[in-house]
């Protein structure tokens, strides 16, 4: 079976972020709401694609969502967690969103704003040079 196009790039752009290049595989399936790409890394390089805060996996995804764009497709990747992961537990969030209360001027008074002046010092002005 031949590469498509979407996954030689999924596996073209992890394989130049990890260490361990040999663990990479990209497997591809399609269901009714498109195209599943399943990436498989080394353990010891999740932390890379997954990336600060998911930046890393966002982005690829996103130039997934291009390409597949280009090609009338619909593309997501699902990152695989290796086994025996000790990730540890996420609370899970509620779903009610936290209220925040906000108090209003009474009537016929405007708010007044509290704005604090920065003091405008030169840089590196304590060196004698």
């Amino acid at each position: 079976m031949a590469k498509e196009k979407d996954q030689e790039f999924v596996e073209y752009v992890v394989k130049e972020i990890v260490t361990n290049k040999d663990a990479v595989k990209v497997s591809r399936s399609i269901d009714e709401k498109g195209v599943l790409l399943e990436l498989t890394v080394d353990p010891t390089d999740m932390g890379v694609i997954i990336g600060k805060e998911g930046k890393t996996a966002k982005s690829i995804r996103t130039l997934l969502r291009v390409l597949g764009a280009k090609n009338d497709s619909r593309v997501n990747l699902k990152i695989v967690e290796p086994e025996g992961s000790e990730r540890p537990h996420r609370e899970e969030r509620s779903e009610e969103p936290k209220e925040e209360t906000v108090e209003e001027a009474p009537a016929g008074e405007e708010a007044s704003e509290v704005v604090e002046e920065e003091t405008e010092e030169e840089p590196m002005a304590d060196l004698d040079l």
